[in-house]
């Protein structure tokens, strides 16, 4: 009977049922100290598979607030006629490009009047009617499909502005191409330590953008990632399908991005990182959320993650060790039932003080 009570008292599975939920309790706490949250267990197992990070330019990589900084017009042209037309049709777009046009022209200009009409053209730019002109500001592509073409000064220099990673955008009105603004977007100040973190981490950072090359490896030489490791041009709803294709070479891949164009891509990645800062789109759409738009708590958040996952393996391994070793022990009659008492608490305070260090955890830097 002694042994039998003994065996019941260390096969109590209070170690085991605290192993997980108490780590996770505690991980995702001091996530949330930190600014990181954690939408379910699954996750974990995630980041200590991820190899390879995907990074979305605007808004991850950079700050996403763009300026403009030059005015180039075509012969004839008034400059301040370039800016209210485009200024006016870019103030109803909500993509950071078309807000600096917006905000750089109403700077210059004064007051901008009110599209008459207004359409998004993804991936390309915005088209409407302002004042009675038939206005587009965007890519060269969106000229091109209304049979439009730059002039060889406007042609030379956009390609100067994208050679100094710039963004060119065409205006056009009325049939006939009119100016090429110069926009440029800043880079956060930490994203180059957030890359050398994923780096530490056995990470491979990739650039993702739908900007042109140019301006892409710009910024790319900027934080530090290779220039194989970017990929530019790519139109919005085609980053899920990057996403696929390095899944379809083995990797397993995180998503780090901030806006609707990425919820796809968030979604279909193997851990979606997504910045808080950004649309609800694509919070819903990630496995966490980053609360603050700092690139390096990606990198926390991938450690913290890790490290809870390990804790939990590490409860598991004690629950499970300390039952192998002291089952034969109860069983055999040589255990006395207050000494197996006396361990199967000391086994789950073991797995609450374990899990429990987890509050310890702080973001590197």
């Amino acid at each position: 009977f002694t042994a039998a009570v003994a065996v019941l008292i260390i096969a109590c599975p209070c170690a085991l049922g605290l192993a997980t939920p108490t780590a996770l309790l505690v991980g995702t706490g001091r996530g949330a100290q930190l600014g990181i949250l954690i939408k379910g267990p699954e996750v974990l197992e995630s980041t200590r598979k991820v190899d390879t990070i995907v990074l979305d330019k605007t808004g991850t990589v950079t700050t996403g607030k763009m300026t403009l900084l030059d005015v180039h017009v075509a012969d004839g042209q008034d400059q301040d006629e370039v800016l209210r037309l485009a200024g006016a049709l870019e103030h109803a777009s909500e993509h950071p490009i078309g807000h600096a046009v917006s905000v750089g022209a109403s700077e210059r200009v004064g007051a901008l009047p009110v599209p008459e009409d207004f359409a998004g053209v993804p991936g390309l730019g915005v088209q409407g009617i302002v004042e009675g002109h038939a206005v587009l500001v965007g890519r060269e592509k969106l000229l091109a499909e209304w049979a439009m073409a730059l002039p060889d000064a406007l042609a030379a220099a956009k390609a100067e502005a994208e050679a100094k990673g710039r963004t060119a955008i065409a205006v056009a009105w009325d049939g006939e191409a009119r100016a090429v603004l110069e926009v440029a977007d800043a880079v956060k100040p930490t994203s180059a330590e957030a890359i050398a973190r994923f780096r530490s981490l056995g990470l491979t950072p990739i650039l993702l953008t739908g900007d042109n090359r140019a301006a892409a490896e710009s910024v790319a030489a900027e934080v530090g990632i290779d220039p194989d490791q970017v990929i530019a041009e790519v139109m919005p709803e085609d980053k899920v399908d990057v996403v696929r294709k390095l899944q379809a070479e083995g990797r397993i891949v995180a998503m780090v991005g901030d806006g609707v164009n990425d919820a796809a891509a968030l979604a279909q990645a193997d851990l979606g990182l997504a910045m808080g800062t950004g649309t609800d789109a694509a919070i819903e759409a990630g496995d966490l959320t980053l609360v603050r738009g700092d690139l390096r708590v990606a990198a926390d958040a991938i450690r913290l993650s890790r490290r809870t996952l390990a804790t939990i393996k590490g409860n598991l391994f004690w629950a499970f060790g300390y039952n192998v070793a002291a089952l034969p022990l109860a069983a055999a009659g040589l255990l006395n039932p207050m000494i197996a008492g006396a361990a199967m608490a000391f086994s789950s305070v073991f797995v609450v003080g374990n899990s429990l260090r987890l509050r310890g955890f702080r973001a590197a830097g």
